[in-house]
């Protein structure tokens, strides 16, 4: 449903819940301030591109949003990949990426795709998470100790050897108050846990640096300082062949926002004990991100940390979202010029801490007990994103997670002779009514069995296995009781078997048939060849066909046998039996 949870929770509003909103929304919007700031400057972009970015898109995804609760702006996982748009294309290219996933991810809403979080494994999350954790906490080494160095290279491997070979030049100064922040951090809860410890720790350091006059760098040193007003929207102007290459990195920009805020609204749930709309979730991100670039900002999306702030501090509607955004307004018009005396270490330290919970260690050390195939998913992906980059990392990490789950699928399916397990004395099964050993197969009948889902993976096998057919039978019997899903190439494979058997004058019946399969069959080339006239239900039918085929007369099924259900071909209107 593409209606905003703002317009429900409008309906039954009171004045008790708008204190306690207003209350949770100021508390989030001071939380939000270094967040925002740090996530910027860590991007490679000025601190006001931060601040602008969690008021405009924290406002519209609020507003415009599936989850009751969401609080929306900046967040790590958007800095390795927006960091490396803008060294390579500028701001310039950054817009025009963003415009294009807010795009994407509108279309992602419209079309329903608000599920998609199902489809990615959690390995891989936890793969590309850990190694944007890895890259935010590498980026701030230099302004954590202050190194007197040049550019910061953006390769892992010679960001680290530059560091080692600038580790004389750290600045004590630096040094001790990025110690002072980490301190008030992990200390500010003992005392206090309403008022966030970074925003605490940030005016603490703040002002001992300004009161000590230490030799550190601060915002205002590097960036200059802060415009007290509302940047004006700008179109940005890139040529054709900058906007194609900007698509790879846009399509990382929207896949991202839709996982980090899909995961933060299914959280936000559990909190609440609500229930999100996902589509108008994606599509308020999709907007949110489309606005936001158009004045100056990066792409945002659901923030999992803020938005527990919000719940444990009492917001309850989208309210408390917007009057996060509004915070943030009114900070930045009024106290802006003070923002340019914040220690560059102080940001530093707090993204220290935000990387180490983004971290997920605990979970990356429990994913290493996994199977192995989930393990090669967690270890790749977190290698591509800390060595190449994040895009490939995605899209690697995709590609493989489906290869390894198609070979995993493809182990289960089996292709079974019936005759072979009873000369195995495979009995496991004779309690069954339906097992197919309690029958009398006819001289010139052979019954094959397949088990698990027949698809393309799973389609050599069965091959291999009917291509080892000692004798050409009059009848084959392919049973497909436990194949709940066909796709096209197991068709085609089936529809091989019919063509090479029939040159040996074999009849192919097919038992069993599910109604999934049974769709997938109708219209199709191998219904025709095979005829619907042997395709059944069970595998009594299909025996006495086969009895019918080789001259003898038909049987009666044994008691408790599963009963023939008609059905019709929506094609042709041909009656054909399908297991109930």
């Amino acid at each position: 449903m593409l209606v905003p949870k703002l317009a429900t929770t409008l309906r039954s509003y009171d004045r008790r819940q708008f204190g306690q909103d207003l209350i949770a929304g100021i508390i989030v919007g001071i939380v939000a301030i270094p967040l925002a700031i740090a996530f910027a400057i860590a991007s490679g972009v000025t601190p006001d591109r931060g601040l602008w970015t969690a008021i405009i898109a924290g406002f519209l995804i609020s507003a415009l949003g599936g989850s009751r609760v969401q609080i929306g702006g900046p967040t790590g996982a958007f800095v390795v990949i927006v960091y490396g748009i803008v060294q390579k294309y500028g701001i310039d290219g950054l817009t025009v990426a963003t415009l294009i996933a807010g795009v994407l991810l509108v279309i992602m809403g419209l079309a329903k795709l608000g599920s998609i979080i199902k489809f990615i494994p959690h390995p891989l999350i936890t793969g590309f998470t850990s190694g944007i954790a890895v890259i935010i906490f590498s980026s701030q080494v230099k302004d954590l100790f202050g190194l007197r160095m040049r550019a910061v290279p953006a390769e892992f491997i010679a960001k680290w050897e530059a560091f080692a070979a600038n580790a004389h030049s750290y600045n004590p100064a630096a040094v001790g108050v990025a110690a002072l922040t980490l301190t008030v951090i992990l200390l500010w809860p003992r005392v206090n846990r309403r008022i966030p410890g970074p925003f605490v720790a940030l005016i603490v350091a703040t002002v001992v640096a300004q009161l000590m006059h230490l030799p550190v760098e601060t915002i205002g040193s590097r960036f200059g300082t802060l415009a007290a007003s509302i940047p004006h929207p700008r179109i940005p102007h890139l040529g054709w062949s900058a906007v194609v290459a900007l698509a790879g990195p846009a399509f990382t920009i929207a896949a991202l926002a839709a996982i980090e805020s899909l995961l933060s609204a299914v959280v936000a749930d559990g909190m609440i004990g609500g229930h999100h709309r996902s589509n108008m979730e994606l599509v308020a991100q999709g907007v949110a991100n489309i606005a936001s670039p158009l004045f100056g900002g990066i792409p945002a999306t659901g923030a999992i940390a803020r938005t527990a702030t919000n719940v444990r501090n009492g917001g309850r509607t989208p309210i408390a979202g917007m009057m996060h955004a509004l915070t943030l307004l009114l900070v930045t018009l009024v106290f802006g010029r003070w923002v340019a005396t914040i220690p560059l270490a102080t940001l530093a330290a707090i993204l220290v801490v935000v990387s180490y919970h983004m971290s997920e260690w605990r979970n990356f050390r429990s994913e290493l007990r996994s199977p192995k195939s989930d393990v090669v998913v967690l270890l790749t992906t977190f290698a591509l994103t800390v060595l190449v980059d994040l895009t490939v990392a995605i899209a690697v990490g995709m590609v493989l997670a489906a290869f390894l789950f198609i070979r995993r699928m493809a182990e289960v399916t089996n292709v079974s002779a019936v005759r072979q397990q009873l000369a195995e004395g495979e009995e496991d099964e004779e309690q069954d009514p339906n097992w197919v050993l309690r029958r009398e197969i006819p001289a010139g009948v052979d019954v094959y069995e397949i088990n698990g889902p027949f698809f393309f993976g799973a389609a050599a096998r069965f091959k291999d296995t009917i291509g080892q057919v000692a004798k050409t039978p009059k009848v084959l019997i392919i049973r497909m009781r436990n194949v709940l899903a066909l796709d096209s190439t197991g068709m085609h494979a089936l529809r091989e078997v019919v063509h090479r058997t029939r040159h040996d004058g074999t009849t192919v019946l097919l038992s069993d048939v599910h109604m999934q399969p049974l769709v997938a069959l109708t219209g199709s080339a191998l219904l025709e060849e095979i005829g619907s006239t042997n395709i059944f239900g069970n595998i009594d039918d299909a025996l006495n066909r086969a009895r019918e085929l080789v001259g003898l007369p038909r049987v009666a099924p044994p008691p408790g046998a599963t009963p023939t259900v008609a059905r019709e071909t929506p094609a042709a209107g041909v009656p054909i039996v399908a297991k109930r």
